[in-house]
């Protein structure tokens, strides 16, 4: 665990253990929730599909592609449980592959049409 006050800043970051140079990272969703069992009901989404969800969250440049930095603002949820565990889904791309998923950034998904 680690331990921090409700809205300090709560700094993260991701690598890659590779011996490929030509690999690079990209944070697709990363959701917050009270329990560490489930991350879809009472779930709280920081990024969604590469979009920023929540406004203080910050994406910080590094000086290598398989290194991803950010921060957010630390909170609590509603039912005043002390603990919030964090799952995030990073995608590992060629790098400079304009087609791939990393250089796609923010995609905003379709809702599909009910018919009757």
């Amino acid at each position: 665990p680690y331990y921090v006050g409700i809205n300090q800043n709560l700094f993260l970051e991701a690598s890659l253990h590779s011996s490929d140079p030509l690999l690079e990272l990209f944070l697709d969703t990363c959701v917050a929730s009270p329990t560490r069992h489930n991350f879809t009901t009472g779930s709280y989404a920081l990024i969604r599909n590469g979009c920023v969800k929540d406004p203080t969250y910050a994406a910080y440049s590094s000086p290598y592609r398989h290194i991803l930095r950010f921060k957010f603002n630390a909170f609590q949820f509603i039912q005043s449980n002390p603990e919030v565990y964090l799952q995030c889904e990073l995608v590992v791309c060629r790098a400079f592959d304009y087609s791939s998923r990393c250089h796609q950034g923010c995609v905003q998904r379709s809702k599909r049409e009910a018919n009757s």
